[in-house]
């Protein structure tokens, strides 16, 4: 099996240009891509985030691996392309100005806590993904949106908007989970 790039940056273009490749071929674009070593074949889980204009135009991932990562990472550009029911479908034209950002989940790890307090004052904001779930509720924001939610409360808040769930909401029943990223983005 071929070794992964050791430099983030060889790995970075090769991942955005492979999520590029999905989009074009999509939108009957030629786009030369590199072929695809070996480690790609392993099994991966990858949210696929598009931008324009820094603005989000996209954002489909799998919070679990359950195909190669080549495969988790083509069929997500193109659903945060085509299939995020935030956006309409991108457009040929779009194409050129949107960035892609690619980023890679560990795996999700249970978290043990006696009530949100406890579950706040484990979070480390800027480093978890979470995942919350309650019933049918399910929601998940990656490390980036710490960007925007800095404070754990708030991003908590918002996770269960996302989720359909009242910001206020809390049960015993509920549970979360917490991943990592390696974060990729296309150059501008």
């Amino acid at each position: 099996m071929t070794a992964r790039p050791t430099s983030p940056d060889e790995t970075g273009a090769l991942l955005t240009a492979v999520a590029r490749a999905a989009i074009c071929r999509r939108l009957a674009q030629v786009y030369v891509c590199p072929n695809c070593p070996d480690w790609m074949d392993a099994p991966g889980a990858v949210f696929v985030t598009l931008t324009r204009d820094g603005q989000l135009r996209g954002c489909i991932g799998s919070l679990e691996a359950c195909r190669s990562l080549r495969a988790d990472l083509e069929a997500n550009a193109c659903a945060a392309a085509f299939r995020d029911p935030r956006f309409p479908p991108l457009a040929a034209e779009e194409l050129p100005g949107t960035r892609v950002e690619v980023s890679i989940l560990s795996q999700p790890e249970a978290m043990a806590f006696r009530d949100e307090a406890d579950a706040l004052a484990q979070l480390r904001p800027g480093i978890d993904g979470v995942i919350l779930e309650y019933g049918r509720h399910r929601g998940t924001f990656l490390p980036q949106v710490w960007e925007q939610l800095p404070e754990p409360g708030l991003f908590m808040r918002h996770l269960k908007l996302k989720a359909g769930l009242p910001p206020d909401f809390w049960s015993d029943d509920l549970r979360l989970s917490r991943y990592s990223v390696e974060k990729y983005k296309e150059a501008s």
